[in-house]
Order: C-alpha cells, then sequence, then structure tokens
C-alpha cells in the first residue's frame, strides 16, 4: 500500500476533526439518558424495567462513543506527529481505503483481523 498523499492526510483531518465533533455532541445529547434510574418512582414494574433497559444500552452507546473518540484524538495527535496512517503494530502504511472508512483506525486490515482472532 501507499503513503498518504498530502491532500488525502488533508482530507481525513478534516473527517477526523468532524468525527470528533460529532461524536462529543453524542455523549453530551446522551447524558440524560444514562443516569440512574430512581428505584422509590411511583412507576409500574414494567415500565422501571424499560427505564433500566433505556439506561443500560445508553451506557453502552456511550461506551462506545468515549472509544472511538479516544482512537479519534490518537489519530489527531498522530498527524501532528506525522505518524498518521501507519499501522500501530507492523508499522506499514494503512492505506488510504481503509483510513476513508474508518479514519481513526489504528491498524492496517491484516493487523486488525489478526487481532480479532
Amino acid at each position: 500500500m501507499d503513503e498518504l498523499t498530502a491532500s488525502e492526510q488533508l482530507q481525513l483531518q478534516q473527517k477526523l476533526l468532524e468525527l470528533k465533533a460529532e461524536l462529543e455532541l453524542l455523549l453530551i445529547e446522551s447524558v440524560a439518558s444514562s443516569q440512574t434510574v430512581a428505584l422509590d418512582q411511583p412507576i409500574g414494574r414494567l415500565s422501571r424495567m424499560d427505564a433500566l433497559q433505556q439506561q443500560a444500552m445508553s451506557q453502552a452507546n456511550r461506551s462506545g462513543h468515549k472509544q472511538r473518540l479516544i482512537l479519534v484524538e490518537a489519530a489527531l495527535q498522530a498527524i501532528k506527529s506525522d505518524r498518521y496512517g501507519e499501522c500501530r503494530r507492523c508499522e506499514e502504511p494503512i492505506g488510504y481505503a481503509r483510513l476513508n472508512v474508518r479514519p481513526e483506525s489504528p491498524f492496517c486490515l491484516r493487523c486488525q483481523k489478526m487481532s480479532e482472532k
């Protein structure tokens, strides 16, 4: 795979900045729905179970958003240190096609597959 051109890197940096803003907004908007469900509220048992399920799903979503935000911030830092687009494991170029789909990807496709096994 080839290394990124300057215009490709600039385009991906813009995608990362937009993704960062989107994730930060999602985290802000989801604060209320992930709060603890008050057990002393006078609601029915099924409503309470539904509220607890909604809370658990919201917390899981928030966790995923936080993890992705960490990757986005690491990718932006890699741009500053001129290491963006380099696989963290094998140090080979990740490739524009992969980064265009998932600009925060820290690994090339081969290393990603190996880590998922």
